[in-house]
């Protein structure tokens, strides 16, 4: 036994020529069967040991990486009318323009803004000029080219006070001059640090629309079969009888300018209303959705702070501080925020969201609240009636408050838990429920109310002017409170000129503290954008949303599909 595996050893390391692996053969069927069997035996172990091998660095070296492929079935509530960004007004129109519609700039995964129809462009030193140079390679979905001169034809479009267009305000005191076929300019007339906020406006082909009236704007087909630049293109429309959207399936652009999306589809589905939104996500009929519950969600900051704004015009009882600040310690922003919104939000004291650098308040505890604002009730003349168990002033006057909100599930919700909390100070508290367009006209421009809870979308530069300036005052102006103060009038003004990142939040957290120190609302709480997506859905890196159409700031990164590849053959990343 021992000879003939010596000879084996030395005929296997010996040099051999081609024959090796005959003579090999031959030499292999010379052996006894029990040495065959176990040369056998050997040589499975050194292969599947080899296989192993491999697999563990194969594992260890490739890397996977998204291919194309795939769709993604969305449920929104709401049917989409006006699919166009000078004229879009439900979440439905926005969600569907965001994703056929581009603009000269877009939000990145990391909610920076970065050129998108744009391929650079300049601010002058003063911040009143701003220039834009365009891709060479944008176009529409029609295949024709995006020029200067469509980005002009879309601004003044939206300067037209004739087509009421939602984006009248953020571009009436704009001039825009096309340079030449790829280059447009913007004048401002005073310097505005957010302006390029703006400029993610889509951008509508004129060859397209130019022929179309005013009148004709909201009933053109292109409403509802748009021709945009983005990453997505309308396929398929199914309407019911009453002509209404039902869904509305888009299929990818390879001619986008930040790249082919992954995904190949995307279908929505409107329904009428959020709990029947909720059934199709529990049931699976949907895949993805949001402000629902499932069992994967994504989420991210609301660029929204919800409070109740008094109004000192309403009465004596509100134009003295103890009383706003004593309903405000009240609240309590813990268990609304932890039982009501299930810890999808946070709880603030002052009228900035938390993140952004802005150095947040101290929110009052759970535990003292009731206590703290007895003594600053007591400290402020309030006396407790013994008999009745509320609260009455030198005068006589009772301290009762009408609170009013939109009739809808959320603000009920926390109205009913802020109307407790007052119940509980000893401060009778009725609730008044208002359908949203109602509660805009009799409520809110009249500023016919004592408290309104009510929700402000600050956007993603904290720009706090329309809310909080005492010029914006009467209406239309935001200012729900008849907020009037000097000092934050002038830091107001400075932060909208404001380039410089850190000074800006260095003034915000000067404003907020200025504003919450004034008591001219009880602020409750930041929500959390929330989205449910399904298991597989990789990719999707939720900036800070001010509307829900935000959700698909980086869509064209999202996806279903992956490949293993050694890195040498991957692709660049985009």
């Amino acid at each position: 036994m021992k000879e003939r595996l010596q000879k084996l050893r030395t005929f296997l390391f010996a040099r051999h020529s081609v024959p090796f692996f005959a003579d090999f053969a031959d030499y292999l069927r010379v052996l006894p069967p029990s040495d065959r069997f176990i040369f056998g035996i050997l040589g499975v172990l050194i292969a599947g040991l080899s296989l192993i091998s491999v697999y563990a660095l194969e594992k260890k070296i490739l890397i996977t990486e998204p291919v194309y492929g795939g769709g993604l079935t969305e449920g929104v509530v709401g049917s989409p009318r006006f699919i166009n960004p000078l004229l879009a007004l439900s979440d439905a129109d926005r969600d569907i323009s965001a994703l056929t519609y581009a603009g000269l700039m877009g939000e990145g995964p990391d909610g920076a803004l970065i050129p998108v129809l744009a391929e650079s462009y300049i601010v002058s030193p003063d911040g009143k000029t701003y220039q834009f140079t365009l891709r060479n390679n944008a176009k529409f979905s029609d295949g024709s080219p995006v020029t200067a001169n469509d980005v002009v034809f879309t601004i003044q479009k939206a300067q037209d006070p004739a087509l009421k267009s939602p984006e009248y305000a953020n571009w009436s005191n704009v001039a825009v001059t096309a340079i030449d076929s790829r280059t447009v300019q913007f004048t401002l007339s005073a310097p505005y640090a957010p302006f390029l906020e703006d400029t993610t406006l889509g951008i509508l082909p004129a060859h397209l629309w130019r022929t179309v009236t005013n009148d004709e704007f909201p009933f053109s087909d292109l409403e509802v079969r748009p021709v945009g630049a983005g990453p997505f293109i309308p396929r398929e429309i199914v309407r019911n009888k009453n002509n209404s959207i039902t869904s509305y399936t888009v299929t990818s652009n390879p001619n986008y300018p930040l790249g082919r999306p992954y995904l190949d589809s995307l279908h929505f589905v409107f329904f009428g209303d959020q709990s029947s939104l909720q059934n199709a996500v529990t049931s699976h009929a949907v895949e993805s959705a949001s402000g629902v519950t499932a069992k994967r969600v994504v989420t991210a900051p609301y660029a929204r702070v919800f409070a109740v704004f008094f109004n000192p015009k309403s009465g004596d009882l509100f134009a003295k501080q103890p009383a706003r600040e004593a309903l405000s310690v009240a609240v309590d922003r813990q268990v609304i925020v932890k039982n009501l919104l299930g810890g999808y939000a946070t709880a603030i004291a002052g009228p900035v969201p938390p993140g952004q650098g802005v150095v947040s308040l101290p929110v009052p505890s759970s535990e003292n609240r009731i206590a703290s604002s007895t003594a600053i009730l007591e400290k402020g003349g309030w006396k407790l009636d013994a008999g009745t168990h509320e609260w009455k002033n030198a005068s006589g006057e009772t301290l009762s408050v009408t609170l009013k909100t939109a009739n809808v599930p959320e603000l009920k919700r926390i109205a009913e838990a802020v109307q407790t909390d007052w119940k509980e100070l000893g401060i009778p508290t009725s609730l008044q429920l208002y359908e949203s367009g109602d509660l805009n006209q009799s409520v809110i421009q009249p500023r016919a109310y004592q408290a309104l809870l009510f929700g402000m979308v600050v956007g993603k530069s904290d720009d706090l002017y329309d809310f909080w300036d005492s010029k914006e005052q009467a209406s239309p102006g935001l200012n729900l409170t008849a907020y009037n103060n000097p000092a934050v009038d002038t830091l107001l003004t400075k932060i909208r000129a404001e380039t410089d990142p850190a000074t800006r939040v260095k003034d915000l957290s000067e404003v907020n503290a200025l504003i919450a120190a004034d008591y001219p609302a009880a602020f409750i709480e930041s929500p959390d954008f929330v989205y449910a997506v399904p298991n597989d859905l990789k990719g999707v890196i939720l900036p800070q949303i001010t509307s829900p159409a935000d959700r698909f700031a980086n869509v064209e990164n999202w996806y279903r599909r992956t490949e293993s590849v050694w890195p040498f053959l991957a692709r660049s990343s985009r």
